[in-house]
Formats: C-alpha cells, sequence, structure tokens
C-alpha cells in the first residue's frame, strides 16, 4: 500500500469512527429499517475508499457519507416493492426534506440524540448480554463483523446469524428507538454502562482486542459529552483513561506480561492519568462501583513507585465494593489488597474465607494472589509450588509464562 492509498484509508477509518453511528442512527430512526441503514452506511465507506484516493478527501468527510449513505438510502426505497410503497414515499419524504448533510453544521439535538438512541437500543436489556456487546461494536463501532466473531471465539458466519436474531428481536419485540426518560433512564443506564466495561475489558485482557478497549474509551466520551447530568460516565471514563494509561508498559521487549511492580513506570501514558484524574476531581464523589474503582486505579497510576502506593486507600475501596456490589472477584482483590495494607496474614486470611464458597476454585489469579501472599509471608517454596499451580490454568500462554518465572523466582 502506497503512503497516499494508506493516507486515505486512514482518513476513511476516522471519518467512519465519528460519522457510522451517525449516519446508522439517523436512517434508522427515519426507515425504521435496521439492515437497510447499515447497509448504506457501509455502501458509502466503501465508496469512499474508491473514490478519495483520486479525488480527495473531503473538507467535512462526514457530511460526505451522510450525503452519500442518505442518497442510497432514497434511491433503495424509491425501489420499494408495491405493498410497501406508501410508507417508503413517508421516509423518501422525511430523508429529502433534511438539511443537507454535506454543509458542515453544529452539532444538534437531534444528531446526539440519533446516537443515544443507537447506543441504548443495541444495549437493551430484552437483548442478552452478549448480543448486546456485539451488536454495539458492530452497530455503533463499526468493527467488522469478522473481528467480532474472533473476539467471541466463533465463526464469522455463526456471529451474522447472531447479530440478525438481535436485530429480528428488536423489530419483533417493538424495541424502542429511544433514549428512556425519567426513572427509566436511571434503570436503563447501568446496563448501557456494563456493556462499555466489558467492551473495555475485552480489550484490556492479556489476550484481548486493543481496539475494543480504545472503542470503550470512545463511546465513554460520547455519552460523557452527550449525557452531562449522569455522574457514573466520568467516572467510568476515569477507570478506563487510568487503566489504559499502563498499555504500553504491560509486556517486556519479549511480550511477557509485567505486574505493577515491574513495569517502566515513564512509559506510562501519563496525559491520559492527567485526564482522568482531572475528570474524577471534577466529579461528585461517590461510592458507586465505577468511582470506587476509578480510585482504585488512581491509588496505582499516580504513585511514583509500586511501594508509594497507597495500599490503605485501595483496601477502603475494595470494603465498601464489598460491601454495596459482593463478588468472589471483589473478595479477591479486597484480600489482596489488604494483604500488602496491612500484612500477608491478613490477606490469606481474608482469601481463604473469598475461596470457602468454592466460586474460586481453580481461579488462576486466585492461586496466584495466595502465592504471591505467601511468598511475602516467607514460605516461597510453597510460594513456588503455588504460582506453577496457578500457570496450570492460566487463561493465555503470556500468563502462563509470567507465573513460571514467578514460580522460578521463589524456587529454592
Amino acid at each position: 500500500m502506497t503512503a497516499e492509498a494508506a493516507a486515505t484509508a486512514e482518513a476513511v477509518a476516522a471519518a467512519a469512527a465519528e460519522s457510522y453511528p451517525r449516519i446508522v442512527g439517523a436512517l434508522i430512526r427515519v426507515t425504521h429499517d435496521w439492515t437497510l441503514a447499515e447497509d448504506c452506511a457501509q455502501e458509502a465507506l466503501t465508496l469512499a475508499l474508491e473514490r478519495w484516493p483520486a479525488d480527495g478527501v473531503p473538507d467535512n468527510p462526514g457530511g460526505w457519507l451522510m450525503t452519500v449513505a442518505r442518497n442510497r438510502a432514497i434511491d433503495l426505497l424509491r425501489r420499494a416493492s408495491v405493498e410497501q410503497r406508501k410508507l417508503r414515499e413517508l421516509a423518501v419524504l422525511a430523508l429529502t426534506s433534511e438539511p443537507n448533510p454535506a454543509e458542515p453544521q453544529a452539532e444538534t439535538s437531534e444528531v446526539g440524540d440519533d446516537r443515544l438512541r443507537l447506543i441504548f437500543t443495541c444495549c437493551h436489556p430484552a437483548l442478552p448480554l452478549e448480543a448486546r456487546v456485539a451488536l454495539t461494536l458492530r452497530t455503533v463501532c463499526a468493527v467488522p463483523t469478522a473481528d467480532i466473531a474472533n473476539a467471541f471465539l466463533v465463526s464469522e458466519s455463526t456471529m451474522t446469524r447472531r447479530l440478525t436474531r438481535a436485530k429480528t428481536k428488536i423489530a419483533d419485540a417493538g424495541i424502542p428507538y429511544r433514549v428512556p426518560g425519567g426513572r427509566a433512564l436511571g434503570e436503563r443506564l447501568p446496563g448501557v454502562l456494563t456493556v462499555l466495561y466489558l467492551l473495555f475489558t475485552n480489550g484490556y485482557n492479556a489476550n484481548g482486542e486493543p481496539a475494543f478497549a480504545d472503542e470503550a474509551i470512545r463511546l465513554a466520551r460520547l455519552l460523557k459529552e452527550l449525557m452531562p447530568g449522569q455522574p457514573e460516565v466520568p467516572e467510568l471514563l476515569a477507570l478506563f483513561l487510568f487503566q489504559h494509561s499502563r498499555r504500553e508498559a504491560r509486556r517486556d521487549a519479549e511480550g511477557r506480561l509485567l505486574t505493577l511492580d515491574k513495569q517502566d513506570r515513564s512509559r506510562w501514558d501519563h496525559a491520559s492519568i492527567r485526564e482522568a484524574a482531572a475528570i474524577l476531581e471534577g466529579t461528585p464523589r461517590s461510592d458507586g462501583p465505577y468511582a470506587l474503582q476509578a480510585r482504585i486505579a488512581a491509588c496505582h497510576a499516580t504513585a511514583e513507585s509500586a511501594s508509594a502506593t497507597d495500599w490503605q486507600e485501595i483496601a477502603s475501596c475494595y470494603d465498601r465494593l464489598a460491601k454495596t456490589y459482593p463478588s468472589p472477584v471483589i473478595e479477591l482483590n479486597r484480600a489482596v489488597a489488604h494483604g500488602y495494607a496491612h500484612g500477608p496474614e491478613v490477606g490469606l486470611a481474608l482469601l481463604a474465607q473469598a475461596r470457602a464458597g468454592g466460586a474460586l476454585d481453580d481461579y488462576p489469579h486466585a492461586v496466584a494472589a495466595e502465592a504471591d501472599l505467601t511468598a511475602r509471608q516467607g514460605d516461597r517454596d510453597r510460594a513456588a509450588v503455588l504460582f506453577r499451580r496457578a500457570a496450570a490454568v492460566a487463561h493465555s500462554e503470556s500468563e502462563r509464562r509470567a507465573l513460571l518465572e514467578r514460580a522460578d523466582e521463589n524456587a529454592g
């Protein structure tokens, strides 16, 4: 690929990231046809890749894409079968009466609402959680179906069927294409944020797709812009930024995972850390799940060294998380935090309580936590055995290698 072609492809990708949900959302609002909206938006992107190398990138790429997609939709609607014609004619009339999207315009509430409607529809609780995540990736983020299939470890044809079923469910169940208001908004927003959280986690995990983490951050920024009165949104964005700031330092030159104490902190994205800290500072303090996790992440991200980490504050945050949002993983992390704040014996006692119900049996992070606390207690031989046991059930090869190295470090 030539430098010019690469630059054009980059311009199309940037325009797609910004404009795709606007285009799809606007076309769905008018036509009520999900497939038509996606197809027309995709055709506009394809045409941009064909024409922009020769014609140059337009001054208003998003407006160009919107115009092409709208005109394609009008063409398809006018060819509709006779029995659908009256409804199609109304859609054509609505599309042709809208302002010319090729002209640069300020953000309007209608455009903003279109993007919000799209996000809330994709994340509707009537859909299975996995379908919500996949539909958000495909429709809001324009992630290719093949990439989504790889992330879910299924074939592209299987993922295509799942996406089709999700869109059919939206149509058949009469799921409204709107942002809920009043009390319903408060009830639905956590579900939307859960989808973004899962997107980010999928990209941040050792064997995840980093682009998904980028998309989660982009969508969190969008929600923060469009829903300024919802404090959970900036809290989640701050959490993402703190976590993502360490992305480039999480592996060594050979691709091995590095724990926080071994990472080169000069490689962290300090601009993201400052942005996240400012967001937290400007958000009313709360004990919501994302606020508490963001404060924990801030303790790690803002510490000058691993030894300077404020483990007392981290343990306090986990105490509140465990009380309000209990889960085995929260209890595990709470045990580790107390182990660093108050000594390994305290941590091991809490870890034993967390594992008593069996939910963490053979969970590699639980075994690794026991190994780490045991090593800090002084029993390095047992720690080596536990690190090897954790490696045997690790979820990825990079995790397995990192745990085996910890075992070797502690072996007598």
